[in-house]
């Protein structure tokens, strides 16, 4: 089992790769899942699906707007008082912002990408780190974005707080790494969910096409052909959690079916 007996804490809970992700976890043996999101909702939604797959997997849910310090830290300090330690961190939550242009950029958009997709993650993670150091080691996924490595121009100010997130986690990498605590980044490409269905169904509206020819389209760049799901997707985030990728810190894992190839 990927992570068995580990304390896992995902920020982001939504009905895409948030609740994928917990669900995943706990499948996967984890002792513990902690969950923060701005939404009570979508947290009591991800434990009702972790229920919902037969699972008892001991839950912690906390009210979390990762731009705020003193929320990532309250979500650290309660998952250590619940259950003991932090062995993982998965910082899924993120602020897409409009789909505009560098050209036609809205600074004021892109301000708040950084609030949160830059500066929020790295809230959430200088708050597991005093628990990580510790307890002697932990593992910290970035979910990143395959956006920065191939050009996607409607995402321009999502994509530049990604990549400062991306430079970021190579600097903690090497910085945390003598404690035992390994730093990575998960780079998605176009993920199959509830969040891109609903931007096939926007597309094929303005653009009066069948969602289907959309798909076609974008797929026939893919050489799997296939859009990766997001249950994949989180399969890929929790390897970089496990002992299986020990080894590993400062990694880059592509997660897009080969949609970009270095």
């Amino acid at each position: 089992m990927l992570v068995k007996d580990k304390v896992v804490v995902i920020s982001g809970m939504g009905p895409g790769l948030g609740i994928k992700l917990a669900v995943l976890a706990a499948e996967e043996g984890a002792a513990a899942v902690a969950m923060g999101g701005r939404s009570q909702q979508k947290l009591d939604d991800a434990e009702q699906a972790i229920r919902e797959a037969g699972l008892a997997t001991p839950v912690l849910k906390v009210t979390t707007d990762i731009a705020r310090r003193e929320d990532c830290e309250r979500l650290a300090a309660l998952t250590v008082e619940h259950f003991g330690r932090i062995d993982g961190l998965v910082n899924n939550a993120y602020f897409h912002g409009e789909m505009a242009t560098a050209e036609h950029a809205c600074l004021d958009d892109w301000r708040q990408s950084m609030e949160v997709n830059l500066f929020g993650t790295m809230n959430m993670t200088l708050a597991v780190i005093p628990h990580m150091k510790q307890a002697g080691g932990g593992s910290i996924v970035m979910i990143n974005t395959m956006a920065i490595r191939r050009p996607f121009p409607p995402e321009a100010g999502y994509s530049a707080s990604k990549a400062a997130l991306s430079t970021t986690a190579t600097y903690l990498a090497e910085d945390v790494g003598k404690y035992g605590i390994r730093v990575n980044s998960a780079y998605m490409g176009w993920m199959g969910g509830a969040s891109l269905d609903d931007y096939f169904e926007d597309q094929a509206r303005q653009h009066q096409v069948p969602v289907e020819a959309l798909q076609a389209e974008l797929t026939r760049h893919i050489p799997l052909r296939r859009i990766v799901q997001d249950s994949e997707c989180a399969k890929a985030a929790l390897f970089l959690v496990s002992d299986y990728a020990s080894g590993m810190t400062g990694a880059q894992l592509d997660v897009n079916g080969g949609h970009y190839l270095p």
